[in-house]
């Protein structure tokens, strides 16, 4: 018996479906600094939109009470998040501080 394997002809790289192109890194932080931004001014959304449905609760505009305690959880959990970064990022900064060269 003779078995021959088939050369592999040339391929095109693809990207499978729901994944995004790498973007090309940039080395001076602007990235993650533009990423840190937005993610903070989404927080800070997510609070202000938590306050004026607590606000319209207890004034009594507010029909459904759901809408707020969802709100208001989503808020916490975001600020929980951002804190948590905050601290490990510190806790990072100071490990490096700590290191000797």
């Amino acid at each position: 018996m003779n078995f021959e394997i088939s050369p592999v002809s040339a391929t095109t790289p693809t990207t499978p479906a729901g994944y995004r192109q790498a973007e090309p890194r940039s080395s001076d932080g602007s990235a993650f600094a533009a990423t840190l931004g937005s993610a903070l001014a989404e927080v800070q959304q997510l609070q202000s939109t938590s306050n004026d449905l607590s606000l319209k609760a207890v004034t009594g505009e507010l029909a459904d009470i759901h809408t707020a305690t969802l709100a208001s959880a989503r808020a916490s959990l975001a600020l929980e998040t951002a804190a948590t970064f905050r601290n490990r990022g510190v806790e990072a900064f100071n490990e490096i501080m700590r290191m000797q060269a």
